[in-house]
């Protein structure tokens, strides 16, 4: 049993590494950087921060491991990166009552603030709100709209 847990741990560590080994800006450089080189880096269309959103399953807020990579390299950025601040603004899809909806987009939020704190963040860097299902990325009516709704979108604020 103890290898199990030893083998398992070495696979997720492995696989930790793998994923921000491939990023070629480096997220855990703090005080070396001006504002506008940090607001470069989160903004970069094609650096390991380009994604700001969180996708999640139909009624659920389980941060799946498809976009653990997205949390990840968020988080090793906010931890290396003290004096930047996000704001993680969960979603909804339309269906369910309002109420229910603001509550999940809540419990997403903080899911991926949790995943981000136990990598280090500090959490008074983060802030978590909902929107439930008043700030809609796609507006149809299908699966694939509902999905892209489902989500937790970071907004980055740098201070100094």
């Amino acid at each position: 049993m103890k290898f199990m847990r030893f083998s398992l741990m070495a696979v997720v560590c492995a696989s930790v590494l793998a994923l921000t080994a491939c990023s070629s800006v480096d997220l855990n450089k703090d005080n070396q950087y001006s504002d506008a080189d940090v607001n470069d880096m989160i903004n970069n269309p094609n650096g390991p921060l380009a994604k700001k959103s969180v996708y999640f399953d139909f009624d659920s807020y389980t941060v799946d491991q498809q976009n653990m990579p997205v949390v990840q390299n968020h988080g090793q950025f906010l931890s290396g990166h003290k004096n930047v601040q996000v704001r993680l603004e969960g979603n909804t899809d339309e269906r369910g009552g309002r109420e229910y909806n603001l509550a999940l987009g809540q419990r997403r939020s903080e899911a991926v603030k949790s995943r981000m704190t136990l990598m280090g963040v500090n959490p008074d860097q983060i802030e978590t709100v909902s929107f439930g299902k008043e700030k809609p990325k796609a507006y149809g009516h299908t699966e694939a709209d509902w999905a892209e709704n489902r989500r937790v979108d970071i907004q980055y604020h740098v201070s100094n």
